[in-house]
């Protein structure tokens, strides 16, 4: 039986970040400061990405331009994953690369498919500080590869190539953020 809540269940919702605002496009900084805010903020998150749908949500989806992000997502074999993270680094993204289709908070409703390694580990701390070491397979290496790029300023979108690239900036435009996203 679970000894405590749900995360997110205390945490409010946040109003979404969309592709084309800077936060999304810039490096998250380095978490210094540990304590309550940053159990409210990872609360926050959690409660953001529960209400959007979500599998994974990185800090600057919510404006925040810190090195975070939290995950309740399934792996391949629908185990699943729930946990976050403060100063992840991807340390090893490997195996076979699958073109699957990928969406994103950031860009709601759209998807494209979207090469990615089938293995990722990051590694980081807790909101206590204890050192986290992370593995996935699949789906779940997927969230983890697309978060970790997320800190880093980059968005899915610009992973695409091709006709899927073309046919994702189509689809962009059609929105009513997309627009001043592809301008920017």
């Amino acid at each position: 039986m679970r000894q405590r809540p749900l995360p997110g269940t205390t945490g409010l919702v946040r109003t979404m970040s969309l592709l084309g605002d800077p936060v999304l496009h810039s490096a998250c900084a380095e978490v210094t400061e540990f304590g309550p805010d940053l159990d409210r903020l990872i609360e926050d998150m959690f409660a953001t990405m529960y209400a959007a749908e979500g599998v994974g949500l990185a800090a600057n989806q919510i404006g925040v331009g810190l090195r975070v992000f939290v995950y309740d997502c399934p792996d391949d074999e629908d185990v699943r994953h729930v946990g976050h993270i403060v100063n992840p680094r991807l340390v090893s993204a490997d195996g076979d690369e699958f073109l699957g289709p990928e969406g994103c908070l950031s860009l709601p409703g759209l998807e494209a498919g979207t090469v990615r390694f089938d293995q990722a580990v990051v590694e980081g701390v807790t909101s206590d500080g204890a050192a986290v070491r992370i593995a996935g397979t699949g789906f779940f290496a997927r969230c983890l590869q697309h978060e970790c790029d997320h800190l880093g300023g980059t968005v899915y979108a610009e992973r695409v190539s091709g006709l899927r690239a073309r046919r994702l900036r189509r689809a962009i435009r059609k929105t009513p953020w997309g627009a001043k996203a592809l301008r920017d």
